[in-house]
């Protein structure tokens, strides 16, 4: 599933669907663009401690997740602040927060570590 082929507010639903249903929860800190908001993904571990994970393209174009704050989990004082810079430039991203002591992202799309 492609975010730019289904609006943003659908996407996310799915996304928190999918990590209820297996036991995890999640909801949106930050409503953006209903339409065509990027996604700022943040996997709070409940330790203070959170995986991050935002959208870019492949080298073929393909819908793609990273991490660019790196693969091992944040201090979320740190992703706190990244999100604040973020939001200041892109007022249409979502943030979306899942809890989930196992650092489970339940994304679709390729993760590239």
């Amino acid at each position: 599933m492609e975010m730019n082929r289904i609006r943003t507010e659908i996407w996310v639903q799915a996304l928190l669907r999918r990590a209820e249903v297996e036991g995890a929860m999640g909801g949106v800190a930050r409503k953006g663009d209903v339409d065509a908001g990027a996604v700022l993904l943040r996997v709070s571990r409940l330790d203070g401690t959170s995986n991050f994970y935002v959208p870019a393209r492949d080298m073929d174009g393909q819908q793609i997740w990273i991490q660019p704050l790196g693969t091992d989990p944040v201090v979320d004082s740190r992703l706190n602040a990244y999100c604040e810079r973020r939001l200041e430039d892109d007022p249409d991203l979502w943030v979306v927060e899942i809890e989930d002591r196992k650092g489970r992202h339940f994304l679709t799309e390729p993760v590239e570590a």
